[in-house]
Protein backbone atom coordinates (compact mmCIF):
# COMPACT_ATOMS: atom_id res chain seq x y z
CA UNK A 1 0.00 0.00 0.00
CA UNK A 2 1.61 3.53 -1.15
CA UNK A 3 1.73 6.03 2.00
CA UNK A 4 -0.19 9.32 2.09
CA UNK A 5 2.14 12.21 0.65
CA UNK A 6 3.57 13.92 3.47
CA UNK A 7 3.24 17.55 2.55
CA UNK A 8 6.47 19.43 3.12
CA UNK A 9 7.39 23.11 2.41
CA UNK A 10 9.84 25.99 3.79
CA UNK A 11 8.36 28.15 6.47
CA UNK A 12 5.69 25.31 7.23
CA UNK A 13 4.67 24.52 11.02
CA UNK A 14 3.93 20.99 12.63
CA UNK A 15 2.61 19.27 15.23
CA UNK A 16 4.29 16.16 15.43
CA UNK A 17 3.87 13.33 17.29
CA UNK A 18 5.30 9.82 17.62
CA UNK A 19 4.01 6.89 19.78
CA UNK A 20 5.85 3.68 21.00
CA UNK A 21 4.97 0.50 19.32
CA UNK A 22 2.03 -0.96 20.93
CA UNK A 23 2.08 1.35 23.92
CA UNK A 24 5.48 1.07 24.83
CA UNK A 25 7.21 3.19 26.42
CA UNK A 26 10.03 5.33 24.63
CA UNK A 27 11.59 6.85 27.29
CA UNK A 28 12.66 4.44 30.56
CA UNK A 29 15.19 6.67 32.64
CA UNK A 30 16.53 9.93 32.76
CA UNK A 31 19.13 9.49 30.39
CA UNK A 32 16.25 8.12 27.61
CA UNK A 33 14.97 11.71 27.94
CA UNK A 34 18.00 13.15 27.72
CA UNK A 35 19.25 11.47 24.80
CA UNK A 36 16.10 11.99 22.98
CA UNK A 37 16.68 16.08 23.38
CA UNK A 38 20.54 15.47 22.50
CA UNK A 39 19.25 13.89 18.92
CA UNK A 40 16.93 17.01 18.84
CA UNK A 41 19.57 19.17 19.37
CA UNK A 42 21.15 18.03 16.55
CA UNK A 43 18.80 17.74 13.94
CA UNK A 44 18.39 21.01 14.65
CA UNK A 45 22.36 22.05 13.68
CA UNK A 46 21.80 19.10 10.81
CA UNK A 47 18.86 20.35 9.17
CA UNK A 48 17.96 23.34 9.99
CA UNK A 49 14.81 22.83 11.46
CA UNK A 50 13.54 25.18 14.18
CA UNK A 51 11.80 23.49 17.49
CA UNK A 52 9.60 25.84 19.16
CA UNK A 53 7.78 23.39 21.82
CA UNK A 54 8.59 19.99 22.76
CA UNK A 55 7.11 17.87 25.38
CA UNK A 56 8.62 14.32 26.24
CA UNK A 57 6.04 11.73 27.90
CA UNK A 58 6.10 8.34 28.64
CA UNK A 59 5.43 6.43 25.58
CA UNK A 60 4.81 9.77 23.20
CA UNK A 61 6.23 12.48 22.33
CA UNK A 62 4.99 16.51 21.05
CA UNK A 63 6.61 18.71 19.29
CA UNK A 64 6.14 22.11 17.59
CA UNK A 65 8.21 22.17 14.58
CA UNK A 66 9.09 24.79 12.06
CA UNK A 67 10.99 23.81 8.18
CA UNK A 68 12.94 26.44 6.80
CA UNK A 69 13.68 23.86 4.15
CA UNK A 70 10.96 21.19 3.40
CA UNK A 71 12.63 18.54 4.83
CA UNK A 72 10.57 17.47 7.85
CA UNK A 73 10.45 13.51 7.00
CA UNK A 74 13.80 13.76 6.53
CA UNK A 75 14.96 15.11 9.70
CA UNK A 76 12.37 13.62 11.59
CA UNK A 77 13.52 9.99 10.26
CA UNK A 78 17.50 10.92 11.37
CA UNK A 79 16.09 11.66 14.95
CA UNK A 80 13.75 8.51 15.25
CA UNK A 81 16.61 6.30 13.67
CA UNK A 82 19.34 7.47 15.63
CA UNK A 83 17.21 7.31 19.10
CA UNK A 84 15.81 3.94 18.13
CA UNK A 85 19.05 2.47 17.58
CA UNK A 86 20.22 4.27 21.04
CA UNK A 87 17.67 2.65 22.85
CA UNK A 88 17.70 -1.01 21.56
CA UNK A 89 21.20 -1.28 21.97
CA UNK A 90 21.10 -0.02 25.73
CA UNK A 91 18.77 -2.58 26.19
CA UNK A 92 20.01 -5.16 24.10
CA UNK A 93 16.82 -5.30 22.09
CA UNK A 94 15.12 -5.94 18.73
CA UNK A 95 12.46 -5.14 16.96
CA UNK A 96 10.18 -1.47 16.33
CA UNK A 97 10.18 1.13 18.98
CA UNK A 98 8.10 3.13 17.32
CA UNK A 99 4.21 2.89 16.05
CA UNK A 100 4.88 2.92 12.35
CA UNK A 101 5.96 6.67 11.38
CA UNK A 102 5.39 9.99 13.06
CA UNK A 103 2.40 11.57 13.01
CA UNK A 104 2.63 15.33 11.37
CA UNK A 105 -0.26 18.04 11.41
CA UNK A 106 0.44 20.98 9.48
CA UNK A 107 -0.80 24.13 11.30
CA UNK A 108 -0.80 27.54 10.14
CA UNK A 109 1.66 30.07 10.80
CA UNK A 110 -0.57 32.39 13.22
CA UNK A 111 -2.01 32.92 16.49
CA UNK A 112 -3.16 29.99 16.34
CA UNK A 113 0.49 28.17 17.55
CA UNK A 114 0.08 29.94 20.55
CA UNK A 115 -2.64 27.75 21.43
CA UNK A 116 -1.27 24.48 20.43
CA UNK A 117 1.86 25.64 22.20
CA UNK A 118 -0.24 25.57 25.47
CA UNK A 119 -1.80 22.34 24.43
CA UNK A 120 1.53 20.08 24.23
CA UNK A 121 2.73 22.11 27.65
CA UNK A 122 -0.35 20.73 29.39
CA UNK A 123 0.07 17.53 28.35
CA UNK A 124 1.41 16.57 32.14
CA UNK A 125 -1.08 18.06 33.18
CA UNK A 126 -3.50 16.10 31.89
CA UNK A 127 -2.08 12.91 32.54
CA UNK A 128 -1.65 13.94 36.08
CA UNK A 129 2.08 13.31 36.20
CA UNK A 130 2.21 17.03 37.76
CA UNK A 131 0.05 19.28 39.39
CA UNK A 132 1.48 22.26 37.50
CA UNK A 133 3.11 22.29 34.44
CA UNK A 134 5.65 24.26 35.31
CA UNK A 135 7.08 21.22 37.68
CA UNK A 136 7.37 18.88 34.42
CA UNK A 137 10.98 18.46 33.37
CA UNK A 138 10.91 16.95 30.12
CA UNK A 139 8.98 20.06 28.56
CA UNK A 140 10.08 23.02 27.10
CA UNK A 141 7.68 25.17 28.72
CA UNK A 142 10.08 25.84 32.49
CA UNK A 143 12.44 27.26 29.55
CA UNK A 144 9.44 29.44 28.36
CA UNK A 145 8.43 30.47 31.35
CA UNK A 146 12.13 31.60 32.93
CA UNK A 147 12.43 28.90 35.53
CA UNK A 148 15.22 27.34 33.53
CA UNK A 149 17.61 28.90 31.24
CA UNK A 150 16.25 27.94 27.70
CA UNK A 151 18.64 25.95 25.44
CA UNK A 152 20.36 27.67 22.04
CA UNK A 153 18.77 25.28 19.82
CA UNK A 154 15.07 25.92 21.56
CA UNK A 155 13.37 28.90 19.39
CA UNK A 156 11.23 30.84 22.01
CA UNK A 157 11.64 34.19 20.59
CA UNK A 158 8.32 33.76 18.11
CA UNK A 159 5.79 32.52 20.32
CA UNK A 160 7.01 34.68 23.55
CA UNK A 161 6.99 37.98 20.95
CA UNK A 162 2.93 37.36 20.54
CA UNK A 163 2.93 38.44 24.07
CA UNK A 164 4.92 41.18 24.44
CA UNK A 165 8.61 42.83 23.18
CA UNK A 166 10.02 43.01 27.05
CA UNK A 167 11.26 39.01 27.09
CA UNK A 168 10.45 38.89 31.33
CA UNK A 169 7.35 40.45 30.69
CA UNK A 170 6.16 37.90 27.90
CA UNK A 171 7.45 35.02 29.65
CA UNK A 172 4.96 36.15 32.67
CA UNK A 173 1.94 36.63 30.40
CA UNK A 174 2.43 33.23 28.44
CA UNK A 175 2.57 31.97 32.14
CA UNK A 176 -0.91 33.16 32.68
CA UNK A 177 -2.06 32.35 29.50
CA UNK A 178 -0.99 28.69 29.96
CA UNK A 179 -2.35 28.58 34.06
CA UNK A 180 -5.02 31.02 34.75
CA UNK A 181 -7.94 28.45 36.15
CA UNK A 182 -10.18 29.22 33.21
CA UNK A 183 -7.70 27.31 30.95
CA UNK A 184 -7.00 24.04 33.40
CA UNK A 185 -10.92 23.59 33.41
CA UNK A 186 -10.54 23.83 29.59
CA UNK A 187 -8.72 21.33 29.56
CA UNK A 188 -8.92 18.90 32.77
CA UNK A 189 -12.26 19.11 32.96
CA UNK A 190 -14.90 16.15 32.49
CA UNK A 191 -17.27 18.22 31.19
CA UNK A 192 -15.41 20.71 28.88
CA UNK A 193 -16.80 21.23 26.01
CA UNK A 194 -14.65 19.38 22.88
CA UNK A 195 -15.26 22.76 21.15
CA UNK A 196 -13.09 24.63 23.29
CA UNK A 197 -9.86 22.68 23.29
CA UNK A 198 -8.34 23.59 20.43
CA UNK A 199 -8.28 21.05 17.85
CA UNK A 200 -5.34 19.90 15.97
CA UNK A 201 -5.53 20.68 12.00
CA UNK A 202 -4.73 17.76 10.23
CA UNK A 203 -4.10 18.09 6.63
CA UNK A 204 -6.67 15.77 4.80
CA UNK A 205 -7.34 14.84 1.50
CA UNK A 206 -10.21 17.01 1.13
CA UNK A 207 -9.24 20.18 -1.10
CA UNK A 208 -10.99 20.45 -4.82
CA UNK A 209 -9.48 20.63 -7.29
CA UNK A 210 -11.65 24.04 -8.19
CA UNK A 211 -9.80 25.44 -5.42
CA UNK A 212 -6.49 25.02 -6.27
CA UNK A 213 -7.75 26.27 -9.63
CA UNK A 214 -9.14 29.39 -7.87
CA UNK A 215 -5.82 30.00 -6.14
CA UNK A 216 -3.98 29.65 -9.05
CA UNK A 217 -5.42 31.42 -11.53
CA UNK A 218 -5.48 34.57 -8.62
CA UNK A 219 -2.01 33.90 -8.46
CA UNK A 220 -1.66 34.44 -12.15
CA UNK A 221 -4.17 36.89 -12.65
CA UNK A 222 -5.55 34.81 -15.28
CA UNK A 223 -9.15 33.01 -16.07
CA UNK A 224 -9.55 29.60 -14.51
CA UNK A 225 -10.55 28.70 -18.30
CA UNK A 226 -7.11 29.41 -19.60
CA UNK A 227 -5.69 26.44 -16.61
CA UNK A 228 -8.44 24.25 -17.51
CA UNK A 229 -8.31 23.98 -21.46
CA UNK A 230 -5.73 21.96 -22.64
CA UNK A 231 -3.52 23.00 -26.05
CA UNK A 232 -2.05 26.01 -25.09
CA UNK A 233 2.14 25.86 -25.03
CA UNK A 234 4.08 27.03 -22.42
CA UNK A 235 0.77 27.08 -19.78
CA UNK A 236 2.64 27.78 -16.48
CA UNK A 237 -0.57 27.93 -14.88
CA UNK A 238 -2.28 25.06 -15.74
CA UNK A 239 1.06 23.11 -15.00
CA UNK A 240 1.12 24.39 -11.59
CA UNK A 241 -2.52 23.63 -11.16
CA UNK A 242 -2.17 20.20 -11.69
CA UNK A 243 1.32 19.72 -9.49
CA UNK A 244 -1.04 21.49 -6.64
CA UNK A 245 -4.15 19.46 -7.58
CA UNK A 246 -2.57 16.37 -7.29
CA UNK A 247 -0.35 16.80 -4.64
CA UNK A 248 -3.09 18.36 -2.57
CA UNK A 249 -6.85 16.59 -3.14
CA UNK A 250 -7.46 13.04 -2.76
CA UNK A 251 -8.54 12.85 -6.64
CA UNK A 252 -6.91 10.31 -9.07
CA UNK A 253 -4.36 10.73 -11.52
CA UNK A 254 -7.59 10.15 -13.89
CA UNK A 255 -10.27 12.07 -12.39
CA UNK A 256 -7.75 14.87 -12.47
CA UNK A 257 -7.39 14.58 -15.70
CA UNK A 258 -10.86 14.77 -16.73
CA UNK A 259 -11.06 17.91 -14.87
CA UNK A 260 -8.29 19.31 -16.88
CA UNK A 261 -9.72 18.69 -19.77
CA UNK A 262 -9.81 15.06 -20.68
CA UNK A 263 -6.17 14.41 -20.72
CA UNK A 264 -5.11 11.23 -19.39
CA UNK A 265 -3.83 10.09 -15.74
CA UNK A 266 0.16 10.09 -17.79
CA UNK A 267 -0.21 13.18 -18.83
CA UNK A 268 -0.90 14.41 -15.18
CA UNK A 269 1.77 12.60 -13.89
CA UNK A 270 3.92 13.91 -16.85
CA UNK A 271 2.85 17.89 -16.11
CA UNK A 272 3.48 17.01 -12.13
CA UNK A 273 6.82 15.67 -13.21
CA UNK A 274 7.76 18.59 -14.90
CA UNK A 275 7.14 20.93 -12.70
CA UNK A 276 8.71 18.75 -9.62
CA UNK A 277 12.07 18.48 -11.61
CA UNK A 278 11.61 22.96 -12.46
CA UNK A 279 11.34 23.83 -9.12
CA UNK A 280 14.66 22.04 -8.41
CA UNK A 281 16.87 24.57 -10.03
CA UNK A 282 14.16 27.18 -9.82
CA UNK A 283 13.91 29.26 -6.37
CA UNK A 284 11.89 31.91 -7.87
CA UNK A 285 9.30 29.59 -9.41
CA UNK A 286 9.53 27.25 -6.19
CA UNK A 287 9.01 30.04 -3.53
CA UNK A 288 5.57 31.28 -5.87
CA UNK A 289 4.45 27.25 -5.84
CA UNK A 290 4.95 27.48 -2.04
CA UNK A 291 3.27 30.77 -1.71
CA UNK A 292 0.15 29.66 -3.55
CA UNK A 293 0.21 26.19 -0.96
CA UNK A 294 0.06 27.81 1.95
CA UNK A 295 -2.65 30.28 0.81
CA UNK A 296 -4.65 27.12 -0.67
CA UNK A 297 -3.82 25.66 3.24
CA UNK A 298 -4.80 28.23 4.94
CA UNK A 299 -8.24 28.71 3.49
Amino acid sequence: MARALRIEFEGAFYHVINRGNAGEDLFISRYDRKQFLTYLEKAVERYGIKVHTYCLMTNHYHLLVETPYANLSLAMQWINVSYAAYFNRKRNRRGHLFQGRFKALLVQADEYLKHLSRYIHLNPLRAKMVAEPGAYEWSSYPAFIGQVKSPAWLETDWLLGLFGKNRKAAAQKYRDFVEKAWVKETFLSKRASQKEIPQLKELKPGRSAATVVAAVAKAFRCDTEQILKKGRKNNTARDIAIYLARELTAESGVALGRYFGNISGAGVAMRYNHIAGEIENNRRLKGRINRIRKQIINN
